[in-house]
């Protein structure tokens, strides 16, 4: 006798959600034979099931199977059942042949249901529900031979909570199987909310919806529990919310329980990890078969989400996490701490320091988290999570802040890196006054307090810096390298980063590098990733001002790649800097790649939007005011710069550094707009005096030398020109300088000493080309790229010639003001190649390449720097370098980008 309403398939109720989009995954095809559908339990996989074959025509035979059914015997009697049940002629025969069979190997019955299914010719469906009771080797071993040789048209259907052991790969390989997993299964906002208000009939806001399904993580059953529990209020008024209790019962009872012992063991003693890998798991439970115990869970689809693609780090649903903490909680308390004690020492002694506060936090240990916020709250400050940690320090009781200097200085930190300037000072006094205390009284701690007070120096010169005190601020400053040496505090970073600002503001480029360079390599001994970036990225916003492109470009990557390698966590967010980033799309719009630019500039525009530090705030919107200014976007432009400029007014007293002159290029694009009354109006609302650094004082007084241009003031622009060149020069303020002389050979024509302008003009091509610049030409005036075409220099060969003469051509043709040229590429290093010599059939080299000279060839087109490639190929810096002589005299270039465009052109690298 066999048990008719397990044949039954479950009736669709016509208030649950539609699935379409999962259904259409089900429907047949002519190669497959499987449809796969995994899930832990109550993810609405019978649900989904059933309302596919409600909707399919084709014969269904349906089974649920339980926990009686993992025989083979009984097994195939109910599968021939099944089809029995459903109409399939022969069927009957075939079950009373194996009522008679007395042994036990059964491929003779399943050899007859495929002949029999065969001689049917219809599209039939069978339906294998809840299959994960089905493990029995022999049995699975008769279920392949089963599928192997399945005729045509006919197509399984198994749910199930875990992957059975078939042999599924090679099913997959000759697309067999429709996989439908748990990521797909999870309902989307839209039918949480369809569900709660169709299914369950219960009113809910989008939001509701919205942060019940992100709890929920689009759990079916989790939702539906909620909703029962909450069931009346919600018509009331009252908010949905997701009931944790419910939850928990349902999945102790519907999968813990159901557990063999050792796999329900690892997950309560794992339920205290925010994340899962083999070794941490090891060391919570003091053994070393963790490995094995995760992928038997991974198999089993026990709420268990990879994290990576290499399967070494997991999480479990927060749901179910939540239930099993529950359960070790209540039942074995003592042991429950030992195992949370044990996650935290692991989380710290492997740099999980956040992961490991959180679950501090969350045990309200408060003592705990003051001692781990004194000895790594430094580092996580400047790696960029300095508003965690204001929360973390608000979180602890007051007394235990007041009697500590460490977190009161860590306290400060924070504030200043949230640009909360104005609580500093009253801070600052109340810890000097502790430690004075400490000092005199011969505390313990003493030596700590002297340290402290090279701290409280440092942030005192970054607060004289946002009052524009430069003298004070370098005094402090320079106090504090004296005494570093003798503390136990890593400032040396930091410390020469604000020495390296101190040289910037006042325009002095070389000194600024050297101490920039010094923070750079301090924060990398000092492991302070967030103050790598920044000095870094001021190290090649500086580089690009004085022309060294390629070094800037070599710095960036050089630095982005060793925060990567060392700072690298999927968990948080990606670190990164403002001044590399402007650096990267300048550099890159420089070089007319506006796509690649605007790539670098869109994560600091988030930034903006939620609100960032005012000077920040004044970079971004200048190199992104700039961006559209070269791409022609005028109103889009001077939009932009109105913000910049007004922000750098409003709040200077809060930026710790004078940014660019937004207003001198606000006055360009007036100028471009031809509205140079508007251009002068623009200028004379911000007085020179104001501006300290000699960068933005020469860029200021450039655009007042085009303005008094475009007014016909030619002689007092030529005055000013001349004012302006011979410090340009001497500073090495090489970006400035072309520009200087290119206005100032435009001023010359004007005046008709056209052998003059020609010379300053030539001087200025070749300072442009040995520097790479090529936007830089192209936003000049109109008569005066129509200047530079006509000079005999432009006209000789050259890639950078031919490059910036069509550029030039194009602008020109175009109108007053170029649109950004439609050759855009994602590589980071553009061809400058003319249309012409494009299509040119390139010569033989006369020397072919040696082994070696192609291996730098390919390491410099990976963009690595000379270091690094002789490092990768085990030689000296100075072989490397005889590599590249050697390399660009057979290429005939002098550049890397002609190297690599020049390359391209021969067939020795991809275009």
């Amino acid at each position: 006798m066999l048990l008719t309403t397990k044949f039954l398939r479950p009736t669709a109720d016509p208030r649950a959600v539609k699935r379409d989009r999962l259904s259409a995954l089900l429907v047949p095809d002519h190669q497959r034979r499987l449809n796969l559908v995994i899930a832990p339990a109550g993810f609405g996989k019978t649900t989904l099931v059933a309302q596919w074959c409600a909707q399919n025509t084709s014969p269904t035979a349906w089974l649920s199977l339980d926990e009686h059914d993992d025989e083979p015997r009984r097994f195939w009697q109910y599968v021939v059942g099944a089809f029995e049940h459903a109409g399939l002629p022969g069927a009957s025969d075939l079950r009373k042949s194996l009522a008679r069979q007395t042994d036990d190997d059964f491929i003779e019955t399943v050899t007859g249901l495929v002949n029999t299914l065969a001689s049917d010719g219809s599209p039939w469906t069978l339906v294998l529900d809840d299959f994960h009771y089905v493990g029995q080797a022999e049995l699975l071993r008769q279920f392949s031979y089963f599928l192997d040789y399945l005729p045509p048209g006919v197509l399984v259907t198994l749910a199930s909570r875990t992957e059975p052991q078939l042999p599924l790969a090679r099913w997959r390989v000759r697309r067999w199987v429709q996989d439908i997993h748990p990521g797909l299964l999870a309902f989307s906002e839209e039918e949480c909310r369809q569900f709660f208000e169709g299914t369950m009939g219960l009113a809910i806001s989008s939001d509701d919806a919205r942060a019940i399904c992100r709890k929920t993580e689009g759990w079916v059953a989790a939702m539906q529990l909620s909703a029962l529990s909450g069931h009346g209020s919600a018509t009331e008024g009252h908010q949905i919310s997701v009931d944790e209790r419910h939850i928990s019962d349902y999945v102790l009872t519907e999968v813990l329980d159901q557990q063999p012992r050792e796999l329900a063991d690892f997950l309560l003693e794992t339920a205290c990890c925010p994340r899962l890998c083999a070794s941490l798991c090891d060391e919570v439970r003091e053994s070393n078969n963790s490995q094995e115990m995760l992928e038997r869970l991974l198999g089993q689809n026990l709420f268990l989400i990879p994290l990576d693609t290499r399967n070494e780090w997991f999480r479990y649903h927060d749901l179910f996490r939540d239930a099993l903490l529950l359960r070790i909680q209540q039942t074995q308390p003592e042991k429950a701490a030992t195992l949370w004690q044990n996650t935290i020492h692991w989380l710290l002694a492997h740099g999980h320091v956040q992961e490991a506060i959180a679950q501090i936090v969350r045990r309200e240990d408060w003592p705990w988290l003051s001692e781990v916020l004194a000895r790594h709250g430094n580092n996580l400050i400047h790696s960029g999570f300095h508003l965690p940690v204001l929360d973390w320090l608000d979180a602890l009781p007051q007394n235990l802040v007041t009697d500590n200097p460490q977190l009161q200085m860590l306290k400060i930190w924070g504030l200043f890196f949230a640009n909360r300037l104005d609580s500093l000072e009253p801070l600052l006094g109340a810890l000097e006054d502790l430690l004075d205390r400490r000092v005199a009284d011969s505390h313990p701690d003493a030596e700590g307090a002297l340290g402290l007070q090279s701290e409280i120096s440092l942030m005192r010169s970054y607060l004289a810096r946002t009052r524009s005190d430069d003298k004070s601020a370098s005094d402090l400053t320079r106090q504090v390298l004296r005494e570093i040496d003798h503390t136990r505090i890593p400032l040396k970073s930091v410390t020469y980063y604000g020495l390296g600002l101190d040289y910037f503001g006042k325009g002095e480029l070389v000194e600024a590098e050297d101490a920039l360079r010094s923070a750079v390599r301090y924060g990398q001994v000092e492991h302070k990733p967030s103050t790598v970036l920044s000095s870094g990225g001021l190290l090649a916003w500086i580089l690009y001002n004085r022309g060294d492109i390629d070094l800037a470009l070599d710095t960036c990557l050089e630095i982005r790649q060793w925060v990567d390698r060392h700072y690298s966590d999927p968990s948080q967010p990606r670190l990164i800097s403002c001044w590399q980033n402007s650096t990267l799309c300048e550099i890159y719009r420089e070089r007319d790649n506006p796509k690649l630019a605007a790539s670098h500039l869109q994560p600091l525009l988030e930034h903006v939007e939620r609100g960032t530090e005012p000077g920040q705030h004044v970079v971004i919107q200048y190199v992104r005011g700039h961006l559209a200014f070269s791409e022609g976007r005028l109103d889009e432009a001077i939009e932009i710069l109105k913000d910049a400029a007004y922000v750098g007014r409003k709040r200077r007293d809060q930026i710790v550094f004078e940014p660019p002159a937004s207003t001198a290029l606000l006055a360009r694009c007036y100028l471009a707009g031809d509205q140079p009354v508007k251009a002068r109006a623009c200028l004379d609302s911000w007085s020179d005096t104001r501006f300290t650094n000699p960068l933005n004082l020469e860029q200021y007084q450039l655009a007042e030398a085009r303005v008094l241009l475009a007014l016909a003031q030619t002689q007092e622009a030529l005055e000013l020109l001349e004012r302006l060149m011979t410090p340009a020069e001497e500073s090495g303020h090489n970006r400035h300088l072309v520009e200087i002389l290119l206005v100032y050979g435009e001023a010359l024509g004007l005046l008709e000493r056209r052998e003059e302008s020609e010379q300053v003009l030539a001087r200025a091509l070749g300072l442009a080309a040995e520097a790479g610049f090529v936007r830089l030409l192209a936003e000049e005036s109109t008569d005066l790229r129509s200047r530079l075409l006509a000079l005999p220099a432009l006209k000789t060969p050259g890639r950078w010639n031919d490059r910036v003469r069509s550029l030039l051509q194009e602008s020109l043709l175009q109108g007053s003001r170029p649109a950004a040229p439609p050759m855009e590429t994602s590589d980071p290093v553009r061809s400058t190649s003319s249309p012409e010599s494009a299509e040119r059939r390139p010569e033989a080299l006369p020397e072919p390449l040696s082994q070696r000279e192609l291996e730098v060839l390919a390491l410099i087109h990976a963009g690595h720097a000379n270091k690094e490639i002789a490092t990768r190929m085990a030689v000296a810096p100075a072989t490397v370098k005889a590599h590249i002589r050697n390399l660009y005299g057979k290429l005939g270039v002098g550049r890397r980008t002609e190297a690599l465009a020049r390359a391209r052109e021969l067939g020795l690298l991809p275009t």
